[in-house]
């Protein structure tokens, strides 16, 4: 077996962190709205919240971060019927913190709206959908995607990627990573 110390052990070694550093990580946090706070939207940008689900695809590892002054909102994950009804009662979690996080560990439909009475029903409310796969769909019932303006929600700082996990560009450098540390042990064996 080759020396540990020899500089061209350190070198392979050096290069194959390199190439596993580089391989992509397919999770995101998302921040509610973008810019926007979680709060009530404004008149003009009503459809806030659905038109930013719209234009993002969810999936499991993915995380949402809801923003808001914690002395004046909060953010309750509920169930779809309580969501379209606004029933803020019986929330299935309750988050209050301002910087408040969730993070997607399954499929399914997610329901969230704000703990303060009256914020519901003035359409601060948000419906995002991970199904499987990397496909989503994400809107809100109460105003369906038929409601929406032709219009898209702008994306300020520019669209979040959603590559599909099973692309060939994402198993590329974890591939070619596995490739390099098989030759750097058989180069440290002395056996190329």
């Amino acid at each position: 077996m080759g020396n540990l110390r020899s500089s061209r052990f350190q070198f392979l070694c050096a290069f194959q962190f390199l190439m596993l550093v580089q391989t992509r990580v397919s999770c995101y946090q998302y921040k509610v709205g973008d810019l926007d706070a979680w709060g009530i939207p404004s008149s003009a940008n009503a459809h806030v919240y659905t038109n930013w689900s719209k234009n993002h695809i969810f999936k499991i590892g993915d995380s949402l971060l809801f923003l808001y002054p914690p002395s004046q909102d909060s953010v309750i994950q509920v169930t779809g019927q309580s969501f379209n009804a606004c029933n803020l009662t019986d929330p299935i979690l309750y988050m209050n913190n301002g910087n408040s996080l969730f993070n997607i560990t399954s499929l399914g439909e997610f329901y969230f709206t704000s703990a303060v009475p009256g914020h519901c029903e003035k359409k601060q409310k948000l419906q995002i959908s991970v199904l499987s796969g990397n496909g989503s769909s994400a809107f809100s019932p109460s105003y369906g995607p038929s409601a929406l303006p032709d219009s898209s929600y702008p994306t300020v700082f520019g669209s979040i990627p959603a590559a599909n996990s099973s692309s060939p560009s994402q198993r590329a450098p974890v591939f070619l990573a596995a490739v390099m540390g098989f030759v750097s042990w058989d180069l440290i064996r002395g056996r190329m």
